[in-house]
């Protein structure tokens, strides 16, 4: 589905400065309220639902309201009703709901914590000489980290379940949203606002609605050589449905998280032997150099932010918001580049 670039508010009056200035800082406020309380499900949710909203609109439907177009209640109606809908076919479906289970994820690292503490067993002897003496306390500092990890997960389940209400809230309101009809006029904080949604919702098509198209491009190349290529030569790697659903959903946050799943899927194909490990590996560098040819036609010009810019910013919100900071960074990046763009200061 293409996601195309709508106008969302009519053209208006010149608006004061001041009244500039405090629409700045009320979306300001709002990004900052998204990590701090925990909100950012639901503003990315919104901004999804909004999108998908407004895509469905222009699907050719035949005749209908003469229009030829799907009508915007019915759009809405699908996206709200569509996460319901899967959620009823994923309890059905007993061995997926096992394959987004927390145990299979607490499994899965308590297996990367043994592979890291056996990897001198697993390594060729002339690779072993040649580590250095602090490599043992280091594999042991790793694999207590993992354990750590995987202990927390089972405390998980109600911020889960929190956040997946969150987002299902969001999905309602960008569902309503895309279909409300805009004022024939707007008052000049109304409009100011309305134009930093403009940028935002822009912002988010071009950073994070393209991420996701990757991710999706890296699960199903992650899902064939996992499910079907390795198969097909008698090898069976563990976690394997774990695994292409983590390549998805960390494959959604820019450059960290194909590291993560890099050394993920590395680890885990040693865990089965060296050579296999050494297959995930090159299979996965193949993966991000036809990455990079998606990214640019994906993306392509339209935004101008480097790599070193998104590492810089990422880390740098990873360190004073955690998890939450990671995921937003890039979008909350690329929309202040886009007022400041907007603005001509850049």
């Amino acid at each position: 589905m293409k996601f195309e670039k709508q106008p969302l508010l009519a053209t208006v009056t010149p608006i004061h400065p001041y009244v500039q200035a405090a629409s700045y800082m009320l979306v300001a406020a709002l990004c900052l309220l998204a990590l701090l309380a925990g909100l950012l499900p639901g503003l990315l949710a919104v901004c999804i639902s909004f999108l998908v909203t407004r895509s469905l609109t222009r699907v050719p439907v035949g005749r209908l309201h003469g229009t030829g177009r799907l009508p915007p209640w019915l759009a809405a109606t699908a996206v709200i009703v569509a996460p319901l809908a899967g959620l009823a076919l994923l309890m059905l479906n007993a061995k997926g709901y096992s394959i987004l289970a927390v145990q299979q994820y607490q499994a899965l690292l308590n297996h990367l914590a043994n592979t890291i503490l056996e990897m001198r067993e697993r390594l060729p002897q002339e690779i072993v000489r040649h580590l250095p003496e602090g490599v043992g306390e280091l594999q042991e500092l790793m694999a207590a980290q993992l354990r750590t990890q995987a202990s927390h997960l089972a405390s998980v389940g109600r911020t889960w379940l929190h956040g997946l209400l969150l987002a299902y809230v969001g999905l309602i309101v960008g569902a309503l949203l895309a279909t409300r009809r805009a004022p024939a006029a707007r008052r000049p904080l109304a409009a100011a606002i309305a134009s930093r949604a403009v940028h935002f919702i822009d912002a988010f098509r071009q950073i994070v609605a393209a991420q996701f198209w990757i991710a999706a491009f890296n699960a199903s190349l992650t899902a064939a050589f996992l499910l079907g290529a390795l198969p097909a030569f008698g090898i069976v790697m563990p976690y394997d449905y774990a695994l292409v659903a983590m390549t998805f959903v960390f494959g959604l946050v820019p450059i960290v998280g194909n590291l993560v799943v890099n050394v993920v899927m590395t680890l885990v194909g040693v865990s089965v032997s060296v050579y296999v490990g050494a297959a995930c590996l090159a299979f996965l560098i193949g993966i991000h150099k036809a990455e990079y040819f998606i990214n640019a036609r994906v993306v392509g010009s339209k935004t101008s932010t480097g790599v070193w810019e998104l590492l810089a910013v990422m880390f740098a919100a990873e360190t004073l918001f955690g998890v939450a900071g990671l995921v937003a960074a890039p979008l909350y990046y690329a929309y202040a580049k886009k007022e400041l763009a907007a603005a001509g200061l850049v």
